[in-house]
């Protein structure tokens, strides 16, 4: 009988401990109600490695100035273009470029449009951007 409360509490432990463990290993996620400002780009023709810098180094002093981003990302791991490629333009503009802004929220998004320092990056960016694809998300 001993041996009986033995092993049923040796298991019972094992058991608990595999419990602890499945829940820990759950995935765990959250939805902030934060807005992601995601923005895909296409260059005019001309533009130079040196302004393309100059402008995605941009999205991090925006971020600087502007109290109201949280977070950004400049580098573009894969970007598509939806578009078909247009075979007989051997110059076909490509969206080459992404970079993600976080705000705080929506408010935050909407006090950033034509802040000044929005102007300010635009100086740099506007000038050498062909089109922009733009999307805006949130919980």
């Amino acid at each position: 009988m001993k041996r009986f409360w033995k092993v049923a509490c040796v298991a019972g432990f094992v058991m608990a401990t595999l419990g602890v463990g499945i829940i820990i290993a759950a995935n765990k996620f959250e939805k902030p109600k934060s807005v992601i400002h995601v923005v895909t780009v296409r260059w005019k023709e001309g533009t130079t490695p040196e302004q393309i810098k100059a402008a995605v180094d941009g999205v991090e002093k925006l971020a600087a100035s502007y109290p109201g981003i949280k977070r950004v990302w400049t580098r573009a791991i894969k970007v598509q273009d939806p578009r078909p490629l247009d075979k007989n333009n051997p110059n076909d503009p490509r969206y080459t470029h992404a970079f993600v802004m976080e705000f705080e929220s929506e408010e935050a998004l909407q006090n950033y449009a034509d802040s000044s320092a929005q102007k300010e990056w635009y100086s740099v960016y506007v000038p050498i951007r062909l089109s922009s694809a733009t999307h805006d998300i949130t919980n």
